[in-house]
Order: structure tokens, then C-alpha cells, then sequence
């Protein structure tokens, strides 16, 4: 196995007592430092209409932390595609690509990133609704190869280098979509860590992965972790969470943290729905803790990359859990 890669999934949570100006302001810090530290990258969230977290627009705040930083990548972790034109999400990530060649992450999300009402909001004076599939066909031609053909539309600016495109998901339909498009798969195991479910993902994508564009695939686990100066003092900062599934009437589900907002969605649905929840697996540990879990997931599931969103209670717990993280594997072998 090659040498492990680590990055950062901020949602710039807004801890209590807090304001979302302070949520941001250390999403930025964090963002500065982890480049100090050595990760790969850098990704920010987007959540709707929920006063935990700040991050409605990742398109914006991508932009500031360019700004703020020159050399770590960073991404969307995720873009609701669903919601929007792909199209003008091609123009926004073709700009960012053209302000900071070589360091930009587009990763599209499949769930909706809020409720039935942000939704409805979001797509409001929308007259037809396309299939995500064709809409993630349209943003790869506009974004991996503006100039090819005799196409009059381009998404404009036209970057040097344009923003590496992944694919976020939770169950092996995200993983055969990831695979007959040629992305990138990053499988969202913090949200639906079922080790059944992840493996068999993981497995279906290599599987079906389409090299028809000339690429390899390649899959980034997304973890929930947080790290401490022993194992008990880890299991003290860890927030609790369940995964929550909510099955709707027309057959669709989404992934939630609590049986509560699971309830509300299913009630803003106005659709019959049924709730399962089961406890959240997080990794947590002393930093040699960490290693041996990380070394055995890499086994395991055949990646050299974690992505890791820290879910404890304040901003310097997770600033430590990174900075703990860094250290585990700062002497790694090349």
C-alpha cells in the first residue's frame, strides 16, 4: 500500500455559545493551519436553513480560502447539484480554477443538504426537474473539456487547469453512478458507517468503473475521527450521533444525525414515511490509536486517502484532534 493521504471536511459547526461569524472565522484558521500541517486538502459543506452549521455556500467560502492560503487544495465536499444549474456551477468552479490554477476541488453531493422547505426554496421558479445523472453529465463537459468539439456554449472563464470533479455518496447506487461517469468515488462513511454497506460501494465501483476517458478509479473514504492525548479523553470529547435514515413514500431516503430532525423531514415531505436509526461509528484514540485504525481501514478497504471531519464539542479539541492526526503519520514511509 502507498503512503497514506490526509484531508479535512469542515462544516463550520457553530459550537455553543457561538455565532456563525466565529464558526467561519475558525473554518479559517483551521483551513491556514491544515496546510501548515501538511494535508492534501481542504473541503467545506453545504447545509440549508439549520442554525449548527454556517456553511450554505461553499462556492464563496472556497473562494476566501484560496485567498487565504497557496498551496492545499481546496473543494466542495459537497455541491447539491440537484438544486442547480450545472451550467453556472461550471462557471463558478471554472472561475475559482482560473484565480487558483491546479488547487480546486469540485465534489457534487446527491443528498439535498437541508429540508423539504429549503429544498423547494432552492429549486423555487424551477420548471423542470432533470435527473442527476444528466446533470452531471452536462457539468463534466463544461468543466473537464470546455474546448472540445464544435460547441458554441462554454463555461467561461476557460481554466488552464480545470477543478478535479468527485462524487460523494453513502450506498452502492452513488458508487455505480461515480463508476459509469469515470469520477472519482468518495463514500461517506461518518454519515452510513455500515461496513457492509461501504464495502460492498467500494467493491461495485472498481467493478464497474468506466476507463473509456482514460482514468484509473479512485476512492477516498470519509471518516469521522477525533483524536486526543489518550484513548479515554477521546471518548469524553466525542459528540454522540446516530445515523438516521428516513424512508419516503416515493421510494427515496435520506441520511440524518438525529430521530428528530429524521421527524421533521418526513412531516415537511407531506409523503408516508418510516425512520431506522443505529449508533454512529466514529474512530477515536490516542494518536498511535488513530494510526493502527487508519492503517487497518486502509487494508480493509484498498485507500491511501481519508478525508476527516472531527465531530467533538469545541473548536480547540478539533484543532488538536487535527494537529494529533498530523503527528500519527507525519513519520510515515514514503
Amino acid at each position: 500500500m502507498e503512503k497514506i493521504q490526509l484531508s479535512i471536511l469542515d462544516q463550520s459547526p457553530v459550537y455553543a455559545g457561538e455565532t456563525p461569524e466565529e464558526a467561519l472565522i475558525h473554518t479559517i484558521q483551521l483551513a491556514r493551519q491544515a496546510e501548515q500541517w501538511g494535508y492534501k486538502r481542504f473541503w467545506v459543506s453545504e447545509h440549508h436553513n439549520t442554525k449548527q452549521l454556517a456553511g450554505s455556500s461553499p462556492e464563496v467560502l472556497i473562494s476566501f480560502l484560496l485567498a487565504q492560503t497557496s498551496k492545499i487544495r481546496i473543494g466542495s465536499g459537497g455541491i447539491m447539484l440537484q438544486h442547480y444549474s450545472p451550467y453556472k456551477v461550471a462557471e463558478n468552479f471554472n472561475l475559482l480554477s482560473s484565480l487558483a490554477p491546479g488547487r480546486v476541488d469540485l465534489g457534487i453531493g446527491r443528498a439535498p443538504g437541508g429540508f423539504p422547505k429549503s429544498t423547494q426554496a432552492l429549486q423555487k421558479g424551477v420548471a423542470k426537474q432533470v435527473p442527476l445523472e444528466e446533470k452531471l453529465t452536462e457539468l463534466q463537459k463544461y468543466v473537464q473539456s470546455p474546448l472540445q468539439g464544435a460547441e458554441e456554449l462554454h463555461a467561461t472563464p476557460v481554466p488552464a487547469v480545470s477543478a478535479e470533479l468527485y462524487l460523494l455518496g453513502t450506498s452502492s447506487g452513488s458508487a455505480e453512478l461515480a463508476a459509469e461517469q469515470g469520477l472519482p468515488y468518495v463514500f461517506a462513511h461518518f454519515i452510513n458507517s455500515d461496513p457492509l454497506i461501504a464495502a460492498q460501494a467500494i467493491e461495485r465501483y472498481r467493478e464497474q468503473f468506466n476507463r473509456t476517458k482514460g482514468q484509473e478509479p479512485r476512492v477516498i473514504l470519509a471518516l469521522s475521527l477525533v483524536a486526543a492525548e489518550t484513548d479515554d479523553e477521546a471518548e469524553h470529547l466525542v459528540e454522540k450521533f446516530l445515523n438516521v435514515k428516513v424512508f419516503l413514500g416515493d421510494g427515496k431516503s435520506v441520511n440524518l444525525t438525529t430521530i428528530e430532525s429524521a421527524e421533521e423531514f418526513g412531516q415537511q415531505s407531506g409523503q408516508s414515511y418510516t425512520i431506522e436509526a443505529k449508533e454512529a461509528l466514529f474512530i477515536r484514540g490516542s494518536k498511535e490509536t488513530i494510526r493502527k485504525q487508519l492503517l487497518s481501514l486502509q487494508q480493509q478497504y484498498n485507500v491511501d486517502e481519508f478525508i476527516i471531519t472531527a465531530p467533538v464539542r469545541s473548536f480547540s479539541a478539533k484543532w488538536r484532534s487535527y494537529e494529533l492526526i498530523q503527528e500519527a503519520f507525519a513519520e510515515q514511509p514514503v
